[in-house]
C-alpha cells in the first residue's frame, strides 16, 4: 500500500511539473488543513518566468497568536497526514536557517505572525522559490508549525534541521494552478 501511495505521489508530481514547465508564468495553490488544530488557510505561489523571484501569498485561520515556523518540505504525500511530509526541501545540502540567511533550505520561510485571533495574513517574495525546473515546490508540502522557529540558531542538532518549530499545525500540497 505505501509503494502505490508513493508511486501515485510520484506520478501527480511529474504530471504536475510538466503541465507547469511549459507556462510562462506559472501560479500555484495549497490549501492548508489539519486534524490536530482549527488551522485552515490558502498559500499561493506566482513565478512570473522562469528566473524571476517568486511572489508567496498566504491567508492562514485558527492558529494560536504568536510566532509560527513556516516551511516547504520535501513529500506532498498526505497518507499520514503532515507527518508524512518528510523534512524540510534541501536540494543544495545546507543547514537550517532563517530566510535571509546566507546558508539555508530552500523550504525556509522563517516565520508567520499570528494576531490575537489567530489569522496570518502576508505576501513575501523569494529568489529561491521556484515554480519552474528541478527544484520546483509544485508537488512538494507546505507546513505551518505550533512553534516559533528559531532560525538555525538554537545551538542544537535539531535547530540545525527544523528550527525547533515543533509539531505541524497544518499543511497542504502545492499544486499546479492551471486556470484563474
Amino acid at each position: 500500500m505505501r509503494f502505490s501511495a508513493t508511486i501515485a505521489c510520484a506520478a501527480t508530481f511529474i504530471a504536475s511539473a510538466l503541465a507547469c514547465a511549459d507556462a510562462k508564468s506559472v501560479s500555484a495553490v495549497a490549501y492548508l488543513t489539519s486534524t490536530t488544530t482549527n488551522a485552515t488557510g490558502t498559500v499561493r505561489f506566482t513565478q512570473e518566468r522562469k528566473n524571476a523571484p517568486t511572489v508567496v501569498s498566504y491567508n492562514i485561520t485558527g492558529l494560536a497568536p504568536g510566532q509560527h515556523g513556516f516551511h516547504i518540505h520535501q513529500f506532498g504525500d498526505l497518507s499520514g497526514g503532515c507527518l508524512t511530509f518528510g523534512p524540510h526541501f534541501n536540494p543544495f545540502n545546507e543547514t537550517h536557517g532563517g530566510p535571509d540567511a546566507e546558508h539555508r533550505h530552500v523550504g525556509d520561510f522563517g516565520n508567520i505572525s499570528a494576531d490575537a485571533d489567530g489569522n496570518a495574513l502576508f505576501n513575501l517574495t523569494s529568489k529561491s522559490i521556484k515554480l519552474h525546473g528541478r527544484n520546483s515546490v509544485i508537488g512538494r508540502g507546505i507546513v505551518v508549525h505550533v512553534g516559533e522557529d528559531d532560525l538555525g540558531l538554537g545551538g542544537s542538532p535539531l535547530s540545525n534541521t527544523t528550527g525547533n518549530a515543533g509539531d505541524r499545525a497544518a499543511c497542504g500540497i502545492i499544486g499546479c494552478k492551471l486556470y484563474n
